[in-house]
């Protein structure tokens, strides 16, 4: 696609004979957040890594900005800003000195001075010695590193981690501003409300494969619902124990179910005992993500075609 920054066709990655990816298709957009979610060792960083020529596929195609990110890693690194999970910086630095190393390396087109306009923001003293750094204020020298060379796409995974709450914010708030100029994002995290707050699209990875790709309304709205019914008198307690239905809970008189399939069903036999109030409970990326990675895999093959979808 013509649009497409970040494009993968059957992307896999085998570390001897444990599976990293399989057969990842994935396709971001030109000027989307695109959110990429799956706990540790699902294939998210592996994925990142492919597409930055980090490690070599072992079948499949990267592309980004049209460009094979193996044959033409250097050109596209030059338009791309990324934070790895797991940050290396020179210890023995001054974070002053480090960004004006790497501002002299990219030759970037923010200028020598725009990081310390990044700095500023995140309350970082670049007068002082990477190794004095905590484990957020290194996390922070990550992310100006990201930003300051205002690229074209960018990477990033986990990039609050470490963080305190007022920095999260700021860090959401730049990802936005920067999307509204233009910048694509790809954004690993395990922070859902945040995803789901910046995201346009999210993708889903379950044991090294794509098992969801789509929009968050979408995502949040489609997948199942959630009622809570109140009864004159309580139902009994297999009245709604039928395929695609779970009571989740019983307080006093109303039950939560979770309906996937038969609501047609559910409000026949809600019918029988009298029904006084219904309220539907909205849905988050959250319950979403943990309906992924819950113990119910009734739905799993299902789930997997419907990755395909992009």
């Amino acid at each position: 696609m013509a649009d497409s920054v970040i494009e993968t066709r059957g992307l896999t990655v085998f570390y001897g004979k444990h599976r990293g990816i399989e057969g990842v298709d994935l396709q971001v957009e030109r000027g989307e957040v695109f959110g990429f979610l799956g706990p540790n060792g699902a294939g998210k960083t592996t994925t990142e890594r492919v597409l930055l020529d980090i490690i070599r596929p072992s079948a499949g195609s990267a592309r980004i900005f049209g460009l094979d990110c193996q044959k033409e890693g250097v050109a596209i690194r030059k338009r791309v800003g990324y934070l790895p999970g797991e940050l290396s910086l020179y210890s023995n630095m001054k974070a002053g000195q480090f960004f004006e190393m790497f501002s002299a390396l990219q030759g970037h087109k923010g200028g020598s001075t725009y990081w310390r306009t990044l700095a500023e923001r995140l309350e970082l003293d670049t007068s002082r010695t990477i190794r004095q750094f905590s484990r957020g204020n290194k996390q922070k020298v990550g992310i100006v590193t990201a930003f300051m060379t205002k690229p074209d796409l960018l990477i990033l995974d986990e990039p609050t981690g470490g963080v305190d709450p007022l920095v999260q914010q700021t860090v959401m708030e730049m990802v936005r501003e920067v999307n509204r100029e233009g910048c694509t994002v790809f954004f690993s995290s395990h922070i859902l409300p945040e995803v789901q707050a910046v995201c346009d699209r999210v993708g889903i990875i379950r044991e090294g494969q794509l098992v969801a790709t789509e929009r968050v309304e979408a995502l949040t709205t489609q997948q199942f619902k959630r009622l809570r019914l109140s009864f004159a008198a309580p139902p009994p307690t297999d009245a709604f124990l039928q395929s695609g239905v779970t009571e989740l809970e019983r307080t006093g008189q109303s039950v939560l179910l979770e309906v996937r399939e038969n609501l047609n069903g559910v409000m026949e036999k809600a019918t029988r005992y009298q029904i006084t109030d219904i309220e539907t409970e909205s849905v988050s990326l959250e319950d979403i993500f943990l309906a992924y990675y819950g113990k119910g895999n009734n739905h799993k093959s299902a789930r997997k075609n419907g990755g395909n979808r992009v």
